[in-house]
């Protein structure tokens, strides 16, 4: 599809790589509904843009009933949705058997689980549910584009990932199951697996951290842009034979 025919919900829309590529389907002629807990970035997003472009509606997508209403808020302001971009996740890290003692907690876990894994195919199957009835966008059919963020950590994950991985590694893995149920709708699935991204999430770590992270990409050395990943997600929506797969966009870092 063309950018301007976007009219996407992007999940954790106002900040790192949702925030970039919300502005990159904006300024590229499209519409976007974001869904994020960053009420004031967001709102603010909102103010830039206009609201005839722009949307915020809050949400904790991992709660079935508030993804529903994205969707539902989305449709009703813009007609329709023709892309999912799910960028909204947490990534905090604790080990299986953590040196202060004990185990890994279930509560932990769970909320890793709730929110990237259960709160993606939420928005997955809403967002789906409401593309399927969409007029074809193109002579080849297509109603709608979904995209997932994962991480390159599905492969090589560190310690204290454990819950991460898993949230991240079953988005992948519901990638290929997906695409080819939604074919018969003209709505493709696809996933990217960024590295390292300077994002808020980054801006935690130490300058000593950072430097050992740049030194880990073979080319460029140096953390990738929030920019490069809305480039990838833009691209894939606009290049209707990227499908059922994972693209890394991670500087062939490996850790």
């Amino acid at each position: 599809m063309r950018i301007d025919q976007v009219i996407a919900i992007v999940t954790g829309g106002a900040t790192g790589m949702g925030e970039a590529t919300t502005r990159a389907i904006i300024e590229g002629g499209g519409k976007v509904c974001i869904t994020c807990r960053s009420k004031d970035k967001a709102e603010a997003i909102v103010k830039e843009y206009g609201d005839e472009r722009c949307m915020y509606v809050q949400a904790d997508v991992s709660i079935e009933e508030q993804a529903k209403n994205v969707v539902d808020k989305a449709v009703e302001k813009f007609g329709k949705i023709t892309a999912l971009i799910n960028c909204a996740g947490v990534g905090p890290a604790m080990k299986i058997l953590p040196k202060e003692g004990g185990v890994h907690t279930s509560e932990m876990f769970d909320n890793v689980i709730n929110t990237n894994l259960k709160g993606g195919f939420n928005m997955i199957k809403y967002a789906a549910h409401a593309m399927k009835d969409n007029e074809p966008l193109n002579e080849d059919g297509e109603r709608g584009g979904i995209i997932s963020t994962i991480s390159f950590a599905v492969n090589f994950g560190q310690i204290g990932q454990a819950a991460y991985v898993a949230s991240k590694g079953g988005l992948q893995a519901m990638t290929m199951p997906i695409a080819r149920e939604l074919a018969r709708y003209g709505i493709r699935c696809n996933t990217i697996a960024p590295g390292v991204i300077l994002t808020p999430m980054t801006g935690v770590l130490s300058e000593k951290t950072l430097e050992g992270l740049k030194k880990s990409a073979v080319f460029p050395k140096r953390l990738g842009k929030p920019e490069e990943f809305a480039s990838v997600a833009c691209e894939i929506l606009r290049n209707l034979y990227i499908n059922g797969t994972t693209i890394y966009l991670d500087g062939a870092m490996r850790m």
